[in-house]
């Protein structure tokens, strides 16, 4: 399975949202609870998680079919 394969079905927006919503719940827990470590941990593994969601991003295979439409369009 390529890197990108477990997300392809999602939408553009569902995508944002799973990469987003983790880091957004790890801030409020952050701020709710103040500098704890289990909320520095949280807040660690959901940067990670926002990273690797970004990083991966150019896989998925929509959007290397968007990538190669825009190398073809270019002269």
């Amino acid at each position: 399975m390529p890197p990108g394969g477990l997300l392809d079905d999602l939408s553009p927006h569902a995508r944002l949202a799973t990469a987003v919503l983790p880091f957004l719940l790890a801030l409020l827990v952050r701020i709710c609870f103040g500098k704890c470590r289990s909320a520095s941990w949280l807040m660690t593994l959901a940067t990670v998680w926002f990273a690797a969601n970004v990083l991966m991003a150019p896989y998925s295979a929509s959007m290397r079919k968007e990538i190669l439409s825009i190398s073809r369009r270019v002269p």
